[in-house]
């Protein structure tokens, strides 16, 4: 926390650049390894893994086959760490303007360098989606799956950085690459129960979808961050998260046998407690709407999202490996003290 000269304390700013109400010097680049973890804003990388953890979980019921979890876990991190990367090198000639002390307008990597290493991520990531139906030796359903949808993830994250997000229908495409992201998880099964395309099942797209959507609120509410926000599309951002948790929840109305592990009543409330945090968050935000404080929900929505990844692990699967979720909070939480999120 800090304090500002009416005495009146304020938090510190999530992206770590100085508060735009005061004289205060651009802050010193101290390290070139940190430049790099904040072009690739590190700690959002987990909330990633944790969706691919959990829709892992909910075609397995259990971390079973280590080396087809972990290649996937894998193409996960490169393509999503990739989209950070590109997102910058799209935006530099914004983030001149509004975020000059980022990597990348700050001259502290090269703009040439960065392009090269997005999409050097973004195809080790497709190659790693190809390489995870093929990593378990009792097989996979549909071998091919998990590398078409790393693929259209790579392709929709490449249509986002360029083009969707300067569009009214960015949001959309940031919560599509988020619930292919949850689909690579579930791509690997062992099983493919369901008689839609691809084979995915109702509950598992209604889990992918209530994420995205989630998403797409959250993306909504951040269109503005870097200046003053206004309360209506705030507000209309915070009723789109919550029907993404609600649709989240819908999945356990259609799980196939075996039964939920954990009563649906018990899900719900998890989900409705976990929201509680985030939506009092967001509407402070909301009914006062400066960057900081918009900075601030948003980062903290973007993690919660381990939490509901937990939630729904929770569901399918063992309580410890719900825990295993919601411990990469941890890493995401460390990081952040020095990596900024949005």
């Amino acid at each position: 926390m800090g304090v500002s000269p009416a005495g009146a304390v304020t938090p510190i700013r999530p992206e770590f650049e100085p508060d735009e109400a005061t004289d205060s010097p651009p802050p010193r680049q101290t390290s070139l390894t940190l430049s790099w973890l904040r072009l690739m804003r590190l700690p959002n990388v987990f909330t990633a893994i944790a969706d691919v953890a959990m829709g892992y979980l909910f075609v397995h019921g259990s971390f079973v086959s280590p080396a087809k979890l972990v290649v996937l876990i894998a193409a996960s991190a490169l393509l999503y760490t990739a989209g950070m990367v590109l997102n910058d090198v799209f935006d530099i000639e914004v983030d001149r303007k509004e975020r000059p002390f980022r990597p990348l307008p700050s001259g502290q990597i090269s703009l040439g360098v960065a392009r090269t290493f997005g999409f050097t991520l973004l195809l080790l990531g497709v190659a790693a989606g190809w390489a995870a139906g093929f990593a378990d030796p009792a097989g996979a359903a549909i071998p091919w799956r998990s590398g078409l949808v790393a693929t259209v993830l790579a392709g929709c994250v490449l249509l986002y950085d360029g083009f969707l997000k300067s569009t009214p229908i960015g949001p959309l495409g940031m919560g599509l690459c988020r619930f292919l992201n949850v689909l690579l998880g579930m791509s690997a099964a062992r099983q493919a129960l369901g008689d839609l395309p691809l084979g995915f099942t109702p509950a598992e797209l209604l889990v992918a979808s209530g994420i995205g959507l989630y998403i797409v609120g959250v993306t909504l509410f951040a269109k503005s961050e870097a200046a003053t926000s206004k309360s209506g599309l705030l507000l209309l951002a915070i009723g789109i998260m919550a029907c993404g948790a609600a649709v989240l929840g819908a999945f356990t109305a259609f799980v196939p046998p075996p039964p939920l592990k954990t009563d649906s009543m018990i899900v719900w409330l998890l989900l409705g407690l976990l929201m509680v945090t985030v939506l009092r968050r967001c509407l402070t935000a909301a009914f006062d709407p400066t960057s900081v404080r918009v900075q601030a929900a948003v980062k903290h929505s973007i993690l919660s999202l381990i939490w509901l990844d937990a939630a729904t692990a929770v569901a399918v699967s063992s309580p410890a490996s719900a825990v295993a979720i919601a411990a990469l909070l941890i890493p995401a939480l460390l990081l952040g003290r020095w990596v900024y999120s949005t």
